[in-house]
């Protein structure tokens, strides 16, 4: 991982062992007054709300990551980096996403309103420019026609 500290002439490489982090570059950050970094896991954590919040989208990650996924959810704890990756440069940032559809929602059309949500968050709120966003769609989910209905709505199959 490489940080950057900014100073008003002159710019310093340091290797460090914590998360790995990027700084931002920006009109504020190079007048001397401090210096803004972000962790690749908040651009992953933005990704991945973005993405949550499409239509069509059932979930997000193959199936392992969603199976550890639905554990965390009934301790309370969920991961919303889950299926969503990003290599993170000092301007840029590349994003590869795994999810699941909706049956019948059209894959294509998902997938672009996915990416463009990833485009326009992470530009909007990270403030980098967003080189490419790679979306993988590794199942739909079919809805059953007991999901929807509760328990004690449901007719007795046998008397």
């Amino acid at each position: 991982m490489t940080t950057q500290t900014q100073t008003p002439a002159t710019v310093q490489q340091k290797k460090t062992a914590a998360a790995p982090a990027h700084e931002l570059s920006s009109a504020a950050g190079q007048d001397g007054r401090g210096r803004t970094t972000v962790a690749d896991g908040v651009v992953a954590k933005i990704a991945g709300i973005a993405i949550q919040e499409i239509d069509g989208v059932h979930a997000l990650g193959g199936g392992a990551a969603r199976a550890l996924g639905n554990l965390r959810e009934k301790v309370g704890q969920k991961d919303l980096t889950q299926g969503v990756n990003v290599e993170v440069g000092q301007t840029q940032v590349a994003v590869d996403v795994t999810l699941v559809v909706e049956y019948p929602h059209p894959l294509q059309q998902v997938a672009d309103n996915a990416r463009d949500a990833v485009y326009s968050a992470v530009e909007d709120l990270v403030g980098m420019e967003v080189t490419e966003v790679n979306i993988t769609i590794t199942d739909i989910h079919v809805p059953s026609d007991g999901e929807d209905t509760d328990d004690a709505d449901r007719e007795p199959r046998v008397a």
